[in-house]
């Protein structure tokens, strides 16, 4: 079974973006990377590395910020670093993990290719393009380091992976629910509306999406803690809150499922049993 590979380009007011595409049978990943005011966020995936490059090349940039260290946003740093000679910026706590070959599964690699080794540098909490200052605001769950970006002059959010869509099913064995969540509650603290996701692209009611997403993985977070403190085990719980089956949960070999949103949140509080 062959991959399929993709990109389209567009833009919408003053951001540009790429969106690559990579399909195996029924699963099918994308990933956006998005110019703005000087700005690269994200590189897109080393695996899409020939469609990423015209749209990387010939961008008006003179600096890029990395919403987290992820293979699909991080893939064509080190060519960038390689052919254009500008800084790279990311959270602290990957600065150090950006320059080590990665380790990450096999799967992963065939979607997304092998992140090479690349130099970059502590983003701290603010930084600046050309017409513009940005907050940077730690919104971990997904990843540890995650990042989203706020220009501060346009109101426009970048929030890296911390949407994707309303009704997650499944996540990372990594992932967080509970610490999304208080993610999701602290962005919404800040002056925003429409939104740019890296995979879901613009969206221009980003806030009420956001909110939606709250809403929905607080009642599957209150709804997993009853039931266990019911009595129900994990898999009880799992197989009444999410029957369907992904087909990303097989190809990743577990990686990516479902029972990891219900053992995030009992994990979180190390629920007792009443």
């Amino acid at each position: 079974m062959l991959l399929k590979r993709s990109i389209d380009f567009g833009s919408h007011e003053n951001v540009s973006y790429a969106n690559g595409k990579v399909t195996l049978g029924k699963v099918s990943l994308n990933v956006y990377s998005f110019t703005v005011d000087g700005v690269l966020i994200d590189t897109g995936s080393k695996s899409l590395s020939k469609y990423f490059e015209p749209f990387i090349m010939g961008a008006d940039i003179d600096k890029v910020v990395l919403t987290h260290i992820h293979e699909d946003h991080t893939g064509c740093a080190s060519l960038i670093q390689q052919k254009r000679n500008i800084p790279i910026y990311i959270h602290e706590m990957s600065v150090q993990d950006c320059e080590r070959n990665p380790d990450y599964p096999l799967y992963r690699k065939v979607f997304w290719g092998k992140r090479k080794p690349f130099k970059a540098k502590a983003i701290g909490d603010t930084f600046t393009s050309r017409n513009a200052e940005w907050d940077v605001i730690e919104t971990p769950g997904h990843a540890k380091d995650h990042l989203a970006f706020l220009n501060k002059e346009t109101g426009q959010l970048f929030s890296g992976d911390l949407y994707v869509q309303t009704k997650t099913k499944v996540v990372l064995r990594e992932e967080s629910i509970p610490t999304i969540i208080r993610s999701i509650d602290h962005l919404l603290t800040y002056d925003f509306n429409e939104m740019f996701c890296s995979h879901a692209g613009y969206l221009k009611d980003g806030r009420k999406k956001l909110e939606l997403k709250r809403d929905y993985l607080v009642e599957i977070q209150q709804q997993v803690i009853e039931r266990y403190q019911d009595g129900l085990s994990p898999q009880q719980i799992h197989d009444i809150l999410f029957k369907r089956k992904y087909p990303i949960t097989k190809l990743s070999f577990g990686e990516w499922d479902s029972m990891h949103i219900v053992k995030s949140i009992i994990d979180e509080g190390k629920l007792p049993i009443s």
